[in-house]
């Protein structure tokens, strides 16, 4: 596994996240706008991960109307700019797109399973000829497609379709996110870093991961024991934990999940092993 973090595309954001030792950048392209500056400055960006050896770990895109309210059908003006967006995925050498699909209202459960099925398919096979994963976020910004229950109903019509997870989604909900990675956790393709604080039972604060009350040690237990080799991204997304508060926050959690990563190369030869007992 790899630590990194949701940043930008200008060098800046590259030298910061270099900075604190990261592995990756993950970019979130929720303004359409953006995708025309990113391919704008496409050979900059590719010049910059070269620089400072920072790969685009994931590209995702949250909150849009995948499926179209008025005829329950795919809205092609958003899957061209979801194919954009997994064109950039190729051009800068990134693994995984993630995307969600919205709740049609006016149509039965069934319905809007069979649409999530038939724009998730279309995605997947564009992403596929180029060696690109689609993920599906859990978080329930205008997605459906967040949970088990559904989960069980589209997943499996969706051959390689994978979860981009974030333990908070699943508490928020009053879900069990040890069980969910357990269930599921063999479908994740990139993972969430973002800490959640509850007080009786409602949330408190995003806070940074290490400094709230998710069950981390036991989260990351199971990811190794599925064999996740994935990204682990840090997302800051506290109201209090801003400036330079916020900014030490970051590092605290940096140091707080890389205790939780066994190295890459970490050997026999580079540790003491304490005798088993009986």
């Amino acid at each position: 596994m790899k630590l990194g973090i949701i940043n930008g595309w200008a060098e800046s954001c590259f030298q910061y996240v270099s900075s604190r030792k990261l592995e990756f950048i993950e970019w979130c392209v929720n303004n359409r706008k953006d995708i025309e500056n990113i391919n704008n400055d496409i050979e900059n960006i590719k010049g910059y991960i070269a620089k400072y050896n920072m790969p685009i770990a994931s590209i995702g895109s949250w909150g849009h109307n995948r499926i179209d309210p008025e005829t329950g059908d795919i809205n092609k003006v958003e899957f061209d700019y979801d194919a954009q967006l997994v064109d950039i995925c190729e051009k800068v050498g990134c693994p995984v797109f993630v995307t969600g699909v919205n709740y049609v209202k006016d149509m039965t459960l069934l319905d809007n399973c069979n649409a999530a099925v038939k724009y998730l398919k279309a995605i997947v096979e564009y992403a596929s000829a180029k060696g690109i994963k689609v993920a599906v976020y859990n978080c329930d910004w205008n997605n459906y497609v967040c949970e088990p229950k559904i989960w069980d109903l589209v997943l499996p019509n969706v051959p390689g379709l994978g979860i981009k997870y974030d333990t908070s989604h699943c508490r928020n909900r009053r879900g069990d996110y040890i069980d969910e990675a357990v269930r599921y956790g063999d479908k994740f393709y990139h993972v969430h870093i973002k800490g959640h604080l509850r007080v009786k039972g409602e949330g408190y604060d995003d806070a940074p991961a290490g400094l709230d009350d998710t069950n981390w040690p036991a989260f990351m237990d199971v990811l190794y024991t599925k064999n996740y080799d994935g990204g682990l991204s840090i997302e800051p997304h506290s109201n209090y934990w801003k400036g330079l508060k916020g900014q030490w926050g970051v590092d605290y959690t940096i140091n707080f999940m890389r205790n939780l990563i066994m190295p890459a190369d970490y050997t026999e030869e580079s540790t003491t092993y304490m005798p088993s007992g009986n």
